[in-house]
């Protein structure tokens, strides 16, 4: 299993928590790894990302593109710092804890989870809580999160 985790900015970063993050997840849903590459960016890298790859010209928390499909998984994400701290200040959750948030959304839509719908999300959101739980990162108020 490779993880590796590249972290494009001078923001330190708890990497064993991140790599900790991505293993639950994976073990906990069923999935292997071959390779996963986590990129920690800032917004300029994240936007060009998201207007290159997807069309859209705006900041997003995370970009994944996974490689391979079902629970042998081969892929990269990327996560813009800047935004986690935006969300964590509009969550009122904390840097790590956001960041933790994000990683593990990155993996679950990397095992083929979406999020397009209010039902999926909600799917989505209540796994992310509950890996939260499990890391002992606590859980912020996931009301306003369903209104995202």
């Amino acid at each position: 299993m490779t993880i590796q985790l590249h972290n494009t900015t001078r923001r330190a970063l708890p990497e064993a928590k991140l790599k900790k993050a991505v293993r639950l997840v994976l073990s906990e849903e069923g999935g292997k790894a071959v390779s996963i590459d986590a990129i920690y960016c800032g917004g300029r890298m994240m936007r060009r990302i998201n207007r290159e790859f997807l069309g859209h010209d705006y900041d997003t928390d995370t970009v994944t593109f996974p490689y391979s499909e079902g629970l042998v998984v081969e892929g990269e994400f990327y996560v813009s710092l800047d935004e986690v701290g935006r969300n964590a200040v509009r969550f009122k959750s904390g840097f790590e804890q956001e960041l933790l948030r994000v990683t593990i959304h990155s993996v679950l839509h990397l095992l083929g989870y979406d999020d397009a719908s209010p039902e999926e999300r909600e799917r989505m959101r209540q796994k992310e809580d509950r890996y939260l739980r499990i890391l002992g990162a606590g859980v912020s108020s996931t009301e306003e999160r369903s209104q995202v």
